[in-house]
């Protein structure tokens, strides 16, 4: 059997929280879906497996609420669920930072597609002639497994260290065109926002994160393989798990 294993987020004011959840456990049982799904105020992130036709079959539910009808997944496939069962869990940040300041919700940093970065790195420079810097945000364990080349990472163990790394680091930047880059696009979306809030210019998030970067564009400018919270370890750039120990 195949599985369809999805992860996908949205910055968006969530003041049902607990009926929500209530819900979204009723569906979820009622596919047999299995992952996790994290609920906060600033909105939810979900990492779901099962058959292809059960998660449309949920995503179709979930996008008649208003609130999340453009949701966008990105999508790998594998041999079997790689997580053990269901959870549904109510948090105080969907990815935690601990700058209450930073509210995605109202409104975005800017972004680049992933066609675009490789266009960039491709040309060695942004469409405006700048040096373009590609800053992992995630911890030292996953950028371990592997990232771009030529990246700017600060060792962190824990995203809460990010913000004052980076405060730290502004130099570095200057007149230059930043790329915040993560997993899945939630951290280095926080991560581009509070640079911006810094007064470091030229900042962009990378649309979709890592796993939307192998889905559109393939493995170019990078090395390793992409860690990943679930029972697959990591993805090579075909987003197959990877064979590496």
């Amino acid at each position: 059997m195949t599985i369809l294993n999805i992860s996908a987020y949205k910055f968006v004011g969530l003041d049902d929280l607990a009926s929500l959840r209530e819900r979204i456990v009723e569906c979820c049982e009622a596919l047999a879906l299995k992952g996790t799904i994290l609920l906060a105020p600033e909105g939810i992130n979900l990492f779901l497996a099962a058959p292809r036709a059960a998660v449309d079959t949920f995503l179709a539910w979930l996008r008649e609420d208003p609130r999340f009808a453009d949701i966008v997944p990105k999508e790998s496939l594998s041999d079997a669920p790689p997580f053990a069962r269901m959870r549904v869990r109510l948090k105080k940040e969907i990815i935690t930072m601990r700058a209450p300041a930073i509210r995605p919700a109202e409104g975005r940093a800017p972004h680049v597609l992933p066609r675009d970065l490789r266009r960039w790195l491709d040309q060695g420079h942004d469409d405006a002639g700048r040096a373009v810097v590609l800053l992992d945000t995630r911890n030292d364990y996953e950028v371990a497994a592997g990232t771009f080349e030529n990246t700017v990472e600060y060792g962190l163990s824990s995203f809460t260290g990010f913000p004052a790394a980076v405060a730290a680091d502004r130099e570095r930047f200057e007149g230059k065109t930043v790329v915040s880059f993560c997993t899945g696009g939630i951290r280095c979306e926080k991560a581009a926002i509070h640079m911006r809030d810094l007064g470091i210019e030229n900042v962009f998030q990378l649309e979709g994160g890592i796993l939307k970067y192998f889905e559109e564009v393939g493995g170019a400018h990078w090395r390793g393989d992409c860690f990943v919270f679930d029972g697959r370890g990591a993805l090579d750039p075909s987003l197959a798990p990877s064979d590496s120990p």
